[in-house]
């Protein structure tokens, strides 16, 4: 580790004398490389989300199932918040009259709260559309920033690091629904400070930068910070080895300063993070099965890119969860890299990092071409453990981004070096096979279908003559599966609370964590009734129960859109409430306000 510290307090020295000697305007005249740099990165990132802005308002990403839906209306929340005064870490709009805890649903207030104006001028399509732009190009420059300023010599070695660390595959799968694992530009600076903590010089201003770090990432993504600590950490541990002295006497020095920065980051974030995990609506872990990568994802070419065809995601979770799609020629070129960098203590760290944390991501046992093998892997004996038992196993494989990208910024380096010194065969042969093995990883624009338009009962605003102080409820309620209710929502400037919705909440006798609601049984009956396609069996009891669920949800009005089965949907409600439904602007009605 001492050679990271050397480095890193060389080069801010080297930083701080030119600067000293260097007139004011000449200092703050960027590198034209850095220019260039910044123009590729957000020009490559309004690229892959092209469509999505051709179409704002109207656009959806075909590929985030109902997650756009639960961000928008995450982001339109936040703004409602700050214009009404009210709790920002909590809300009842959704799942009435329970409500959500948004600190335990990875609101991203670091984003939501500073992109308000946007969302409330533009709306929340606008602001999600911007987050993801933003997340792209910005982890990307961030990376770039750190590689050019800490780590190579050459600004084109630095800008190969950033744009894998913003671009790689996983972010681009994210990138259909999950800003918080795309707005990663947070995480080398962070990564950059506790380095700097080893040397001990400054440990009050560094600590105090840390702690703001780390506190301001916990309201953009605590899953990737997670995720992302246990690479460094490997990372560190594999660097320590060749140098354990150095290593042991700089986190001795590092002590002061880290005590610093948990302290800042504890004064920020306590609050959020007491909510979180014992405030109300708060949930104990969320148990997602094993889902670790299919070996075979990592010789794989992902969906959204040059070499990536529709049927490429058979190995991952979905369409948003393409963490190790590394595609085979990339993993040729890290394996010889690391070989061929291997003196150097940097490369050797980051290829460990690599080889942990992707098997960290293979889950509890092997799969290969999904044929479960049985042998079990490490992340068997760790997997128990309190925050990691909520982790997708898989989302391991983006903590070997920043390990991958360095050993192909040091390689570039070491390239161009070698042609200045006159190896020019070396230089060829490694930017040829950086080509071929990161041109079929090129990002293509994701893709954009229209979305369906509310209900003229919601758009035009007719709900208002059937809500007084309670709440909608829409048959079947609104799920992870179909939460399109909270968009319609959302289009009315949250003005009326719902029942059902997407979020994570608490379910059960234990409060373990569920997508969705605790259903009632007359939510359970709805669901089973469109799934079926028939009318179910309803006797008194049932009837009883579903009067005693609308009043649970202080239910004004029941609402039918059209959907799938609805005729059976609509004689099954009929009968539990006793009256025949009214057609009203392109729904089917029930006034409950009598009844409940």
């Amino acid at each position: 580790m001492t050679e990271i510290l050397t480095q890193v307090e060389t080069t801010r020295q080297a930083e701080s004398t030119s600067t000293t000697a260097r007139p004011l305007r000449s200092r703050l005249r960027p590198h034209p490389a850095d220019v260039a740099a910044v123009v590729f990165y957000v020009g490559l990132a309004a690229f892959v989300l092209a469509r999505q802005w051709k179409h704002l308002g109207t656009g959806y990403l075909v590929r985030s199932g109902q997650d756009q839906t639960m961000w928008e209306w995450f982001f339109a929340v936040a703004a409602r918040s700050l214009v009404h005064l009210d709790n920002p870490l909590s809300s009842d709009l959704q799942n009435y009259p329970l409500g959500v805890n948004l600190m335990g649903n990875t609101a991203m207030f670091g984003i939501s709260i500073p992109l308000a104006p946007v969302t409330l001028l533009f709306g929340p399509n606008v602001t999600f559309t911007l987050a993801l732009t933003l997340g792209l190009s910005g982890t990307a420059i961030a990376w770039y920033w750190v590689f050019s300023r800490h780590v190579v010599s050459s600004r084109l070695a630095a800008a190969v690091g950033g744009g894998l660390c913003g671009f790689a595959p996983a972010l681009i799968s994210h990138t259909n629904g999950h800003p918080n694992f795309v707005a990663l530009f947070l995480l080398p600076f962070i990564a950059l400070a506790v380095i700097r903590l080893g040397s001990g010089a400054r440990p009050v201003r560094d600590g105090i930068v840390l702690g703001l770090l780390i506190a301001y990432q916990i309201f953009l993504g605590e899953e990737p910070l997670l995720i992302y600590a246990l690479a460094f950490a490997v990372f560190g541990a594999a660097f320590a080895a060749s140098r354990p002295r150095a290593a042991f006497a700089a986190v001795t020095r590092s002590i002061k300063g880290f005590a610093i920065a948990g302290g800042v980051a504890l004064a920020i974030a306590a609050v959020p993070l007491w909510w979180q995990f014992f405030g109300p609506d708060s949930y104990r872990a969320i148990e997602h099965g094993p889902v670790g990568n299919d070996t075979e994802a990592f010789t794989s070419f992902p969906t959204s890119s040059l070499a990536g065809e529709p049927g490429s995601a058979e190995f991952s979770m979905n369409a948003t969860e393409e963490n190790a799609y590394f595609g085979w020629p990339l993993l040729i070129l890290l394996g010889l890299s690391a070989l061929w960098l291997w003196r150097m203590p940097l490369a050797r760290a980051a290829a460990a990092t690599v080889a942990v944390m992707g098997v960290l991501s293979l889950g509890t046992s092997l799969t290969i071409g999904g044929w479960d093998t049985g042998i079990p892997l490490p992340w068997k004996l760790i997997s128990h453990l309190p925050l990691l038992e909520s982790v997708l196993e898989s989302r391991f494989a983006m903590g070997c981004l920043p390990a991958a990208a360095l050993l192909l910024a040091l390689g570039t380096d070491r390239a161009l070096a070698s042609a200045r010194e006159g190896q020019r065969t070396t230089t060829l042969l490694w930017v040829g096979w950086l080509a071929v093995a990161l041109l079929p990883l090129a990002p293509t624009p994701l893709a954009v279908v229209q979305r369906d338009t509310a209900p003229s009962f919601f758009a035009d605003g007719t709900w208002r003559e059937y809500v007084t102080d309670g709440s909608v409820v829409t048959v079947p309620l609104p799920s992870p599966e179909n939460a399109r209710m909270l968009r319609w929502q959302t289009e009315q400037d949250l003005a009326f609370p719902i029942a059902g919705g997407y979020f994570v909440g608490p379910a059960g006798s234990e409060d373990r964590g569920k997508y969705g609601p605790d259903d009632r049984p007359t939510a359970l009956l709805l669901a089973s009734a469109q799934s079926s396609g028939q009318v179910p069996a309803i006797d008194e009891a049932t009837k009883a129960q579903a009067l005693a669920d609308l009043k649970f949800w202080n239910a004004d009005v029941l609402v039918l859109p059209h959907t799938q089965n609805d005729r059976v949907l609509r004689e099954t409600v009929q009968q539990l409430v006793g009256a025949p439904a009214k057609p009203v602007d392109g729904v089917w009605v029930w006034d409950v306000r009598a009844l409940t």
